[in-house]
């Protein structure tokens, strides 16, 4: 089991991973913009997502940063664009910190499965610190 940052960025996201790349003498990972993503025949992507960061990560110090874009309209709020993840390969636990973090919290998505987990929700908890609880598929 891991725990890990995740940065959320309002459309400089890829400006940013290249930045602390170089700053950290690191790779850049694959960058996995919102069009690389499945597309649901129901939800047209706007134009102005296609290119965004869905998804990536720099190591730094041994440690894995991960990063993304907002999506367009989504609120966006300097200093409350960290989230902390727990990643794990115990199912039975992650639904367990789920349900006992979403008490008196705020649930932005419910624990299911994804095209990149077989695992993964989103929460703020009683305490404003968001999390994010994922199947770790490596």
């Amino acid at each position: 089991m891991a725990i890990e940052v995740y940065l959320n960025f309002n459309g400089n996201c890829r400006q940013a991973v290249e930045f602390y790349a170089q700053a950290f003498n690191t790779p850049v990972q694959q960058m996995m913009t919102f069009g690389d993503s499945p597309q649901d025949p129901n939800f047209q992507l706007p134009e102005e997502a296609k290119n965004l960061i869905l998804h990536t990560f720099l190591m730094i110090s041994g440690s894995r940063v991960m990063f993304s874009d907002t999506f367009p309209g989504q609120p966006f709020t300097v200093g409350n664009n960290v989230n902390v993840t727990v990643l794990g390969k115990n199912v039975d636990e992650l639904k367990t910190y789920f349900e006992k973090l979403k008490v008196g919290g705020n649930i932005q998505m419910d624990l299911q499965e994804t095209f990149w987990s077989k695992c993964y929700g989103m929460l703020t908890d009683q305490f404003g610190i968001c999390w994010q609880i994922s199947y770790d598929n490596e």
